[in-house]
């Protein structure tokens, strides 16, 4: 059974998204067999597809809209704002941009990607602005750690930010110390990126290799990519967006779901990847 996310407006989302970081800047093949693995996604119920205006200078949202271009209303679309556009003349900008580029006449969820210069309460304001014009249906932040969503507080109704997405996996623990919680006590969803980790050096951790090896899903034997993954499903109002290029990748991804990870293989993964004892600053890449 699929595992689900409730957002503070009742919208009810998989708890196992699609990033497209780096997504659309590859030839033409590459193009192809990405498109192909986000149809593909779509079409077994990983309905929610990431993508941000810096994602290779547009080009993501441009894969992402091509993708999805029959598919829109089966589709919970999150686009990012950079904070460069983020006043409240260049979020209607940066929004429309976005809009033409993906295809669509509405965003399901909008994010400032990172904290700016601009005041939040300008960024508020241009969010609300683009809701009440229908543009976007909600948004949300990204980047923010808990003295970011306490300054937030000061300008926002409960339940109004919907999505705080940031970094979150075994390697980058530190959020586990106050900022997880911090968003559960708001109704605020958290969103992983990078959750198997970049480049693959986490995938080669001889204790995640090792739980793996005591796994099986429905695609064989446990993957190192797929432990880590689940490690991070595991979590409650957590909803996690790796990246797959290929329908293959993908596959595993969607199996990884599968996987129920016991106190035994819990305590090995903490021994590799201690939790945090302490207040972190928040790592974003």
């Amino acid at each position: 059974m699929q595992k689900t996310v409730t957002l503070a407006d009742g919208t009810v989302l998989p708890a196992l998204g699609m990033g497209t970081w780096n997504m659309g800047e590859g030839d033409a093949d590459k193009r192809r067999a990405e498109m192909a693995s986000l149809q593909y996604g779509i079409d077994a119920g990983l309905k929610l597809v990431d993508t941000a205006e810096m994602y290779g200078s547009g080009r993501s949202e441009s894969l992402v809209g091509e993708a999805l271009y029959r598919e829109r209303d089966k589709v919970f679309l999150v686009t990012k704002v950079l904070p460069s556009n983020a006043s409240e003349e260049g979020v209607a900008k940066a929004c429309r941009n976005s809009l033409r580029r993906l295809g669509t006449d509405w965003i399901d969820l909008y994010l400032l990607h990172w904290r700016g210069g601009v005041p939040l309460e300008e960024t508020v304001q241009g969010f609300r602005k683009l809701k009440k014009e229908g543009l976007i249906r909600n948004w949300g932040v990204s980047n923010f750690d808990v003295e970011d969503i306490l300054e937030l507080e000061n300008y926002v109704q409960p339940g109004e930010c919907q999505v705080n997405q940031i970094l979150y996996s075994l390697e980058h623990r530190g959020v586990e110390y106050d900022l997880l919680d911090a968003d559960r006590y708001r109704n605020i969803v958290t969103m992983a990126y990078s959750p198997i980790g970049q480049g693959g050096a986490l995938l080669q951790n001889k204790a995640l290799q090792a739980v793996a090896k005591r796994h099986k899903t429905s695609t064989g034997p446990a993957t190192a990519a797929q432990i880590a993954l689940a490690w991070v499903l595991r979590q409650r109002n957590m909803i996690a967006i790796p990246k797959a290029g290929s329908i293959d990748h993908l596959k595993q991804n969607i199996a990884a779901q599968e996987i129920t990870l016991n106190d035994a293989d819990l305590a090995e993964l903490d021994r590799a990847f201690a939790p945090p004892e302490k207040k972190v600053s928040l790592e974003m890449i």
